[in-house]
């Protein structure tokens, strides 16, 4: 009997699993949010798009893509992968969505991560965007987020997000990297053996590095955005010089006019669905072994849900996972499985060269936004968590992290603040009572 696997997630590590799954002779059942496959790493115009198609799993006989598919539970079995509930419907926020239960062999998980901001006074204003929603939009609309932009944070994300700025016609001001220059050389250049089998990601930051170059960007280490400020939308932030542990520097603010701020402080693996299917997890990330299997049987997981190590490592895992999934012959995919592992050590060089800085909650002042859904501000956080309540009446009393976003922005920031779990929700994607309502329909293949 063919085996049925269902791959969640088409991003490159979606990708690689859905073919090699097929490829082990299972038949696919490929979910995404989006209307393309891809992933932010392929993202481009609709017509650039239509014009290479390069995915070309989706138009397998044995690939069922289900595009604008949002998973909104994984409901655990007594043995088995879990099941899974899916919404469809050409608008994520219209009518006409209906509910669909798939039932898989086995489940691959590869929902990939999103931009972690840390809070700082003014980062709710109009105008400062996460790094990766103002590439969205250069990449795939061709539109900047504004004429005078400037990029903030940490890791080499900041480059490419500063390239495709560039690439629409915005006014880069400059990349502000948080991680000093000695944090940075002392994680890159660490045993420096291990990075031969990342030449490619070397030539990719030179290529990003001379393209800042030319439109004469600066690239300042050690230094970050503290504060932003405007009348209903962003008009200036203020900079300052952050030592290794990321206390400002006193004395060393200046004041910068920009129109937009683009600001990443990392990335966040998206686990809401692993941990609803009860996945171990190891560091914040699933924890898998040598054939991408996670903690629960049937399961397995795929790219930044395991590691933050780029998109040629997130390929490598979802083809070793997709194969396994799949029911191919154990012990292949050697070349791959070597792709695999550089990728992680990778991951492991990327996480201590970049890391993020311990005295950050420093930067916050008591009216200091933390939730933006709820406007929970730092003070009455505070204030709450030095009533030695537990964190779950915490969150309950400030209503921080219950927004419509469900802590998928603050999550991280009140984990370190409160000592919680922000990944647990039982649902992980809005739903309408209607449509709980409804009985779910019984998709077919091929639909």
């Amino acid at each position: 009997m063919t085996r049925h696997v269902v791959v969640i997630g088409a991003g490159p590590a979606g990708l690689g699993a859905a073919t090699a799954a097929v490829r082990a002779g299972a038949r696919v059942t490929l979910l995404d949010s989006a209307d393309q496959a891809g992933g932010q790493y392929h993202r481009m115009p609709p017509d650039a798009y239509e014009a290479r198609r390069p995915f070309r799993i989706c138009e397998s006989e044995r690939c069922d893509w289900w595009p604008g598919a949002a998973v909104w539970a994984l409901e655990r079995r007594d043995s088995g992968p879990p099941r899974v509930h899916v919404v469809r419907g050409p608008d994520a926020d219209g009518d006409g969505r209906r509910r669909c239960v798939l039932r898989a062999d086995a489940l691959v998980l590869a929902p990939g991560a999103h931009d972690r901001v840390l809070p700082f006074p003014g980062w709710e204003l109009a105008g400062v965007v996460t790094a990766g929603a103002a590439q969205v939009l250069a990449k795939g609309e061709r539109v900047a987020v504004g004429g005078r932009v400037l990029v903030a944070g940490t890791g080499p994300f900041l480059l490419p997000v500063a390239a495709s700025l560039l690439d629409v016609g915005a006014h880069v001001l400059g990349v502000l990297e948080a991680g000093t220059a000695g944090a940075l050389l002392r994680g890159w250049t660490r045993r420096p053996w291990e990075l031969a089998g990342q030449a490619g990601k070397g030539a990719e930051v030179a290529a990003y590095a001379a393209r800042l170059a030319r439109g004469r960007v600066p690239y300042r280490t050690g230094r970050g955005v503290v504060e932003a400020r405007g009348d209903g939308r962003v008009e200036e932030v203020v900079t300052a010089r952050l030592r290794g542990d990321w206390s400002v520097v006193p004395g060393s603010e200046q004041v910068m006019t920009v129109d937009a701020l683009c600001v990443t402080h990392g990335f966040t693996p998206r686990l809401e669905l692993p941990v609803a299917a009860g996945c171990a997890l190891l560091d914040g990330f699933v924890a898998v072994d040598e054939d991408q299997a996670t903690s629960v049987p049937g399961v397995y997981a795929a790219g930044e849900v395991t590691g933050i190590a780029g998109a040629p490592a997130a390929r490598a895992e979802g083809v070793v996972a997709g194969w396994t999934a799949g029911g191919g012959t154990p012990g292949r995919l050697g070349a791959t499985r070597r792709r695999r592992d550089e990728g992680r050590a990778f991951a492991s060089r990327l996480a201590a060269a970049h890391p993020i800085g311990r005295r950050w909650a420093g930067w916050l002042r008591p009216d200091t936004i933390v939730c933006r859904c709820e406007e929970t501000d730092y003070g009455t956080l505070r204030d709450a968590a030095a009533s030695r309540l537990d964190a779950r009446a915490v969150r309950l009393g400030t209503r921080a992290g219950l927004g419509p976003c469900q802590a998928r922005i603050c999550g991280p920031t009140l984990a370190e603040l409160l000592d919680t779990n922000p990944h647990h929700r039982p649902i992980a994607w809005p739903i309408r009572l209607g449509e709980l309502a409804n009985p779910p329909a019984e998709p077919k293949e091929g639909t």
